[in-house]
């Protein structure tokens, strides 16, 4: 349940709904998802978001399915639900396969374990040496 009301788009007004038409424009939705929503009850924190989502994810020379599979790998690392079932139907809609995501996540698995053995032994990166695949 969430902590919040979020602020329907019917009863949205002013900013609240001018941003949220401009959401539905930019994006082709139908609705304005529940994070949006719930980040409306403070208008001007949802501007923010809406700016900085608009310069990091629809502009710049990563290809749209390369920033949601960040998206994705971020949020399963963070564990937010809510955004891994977001990032990924955005993946999928832009052509991540599920041999695709299969392997992004053994990714994520391994470095995540990895990380966890570096910091946890507190090792500090050395250069390899000529001639090496750093791979």
């Amino acid at each position: 349940m969430a902590l919040v009301e979020a602020i329907e788009e019917e009863d949205a007004s002013g900013l609240v709904k001018e941003i949220y038409e401009d959401m539905k424009r930019v994006r082709g939705w139908d609705r304005v998802p529940l994070i949006w929503r719930a980040m409306a009850v403070q208008p001007e924190y949802l501007r923010a978001n809406w700016e900085r989502y608009k310069a990091i994810m629809l502009q710049g020379e990563l290809s749209p399915l390369t920033k949601e599979m960040i998206a994705l790998a971020v949020s399963m690392v963070n564990r937010c639900s809510y955004c891994i079932d977001s990032h990924s139907l955005a993946a999928k809609k832009l052509g991540l396969t599920e041999r695709q995501l299969v392997e992004m996540v053994s990714v994520i698995d391994f470095f995540s374990g990895t990380n966890v053995f570096s910091s946890g032994l507190k090792l500090e990166f050395d250069q390899p040496g000529q001639g090496g695949d750093r791979r």
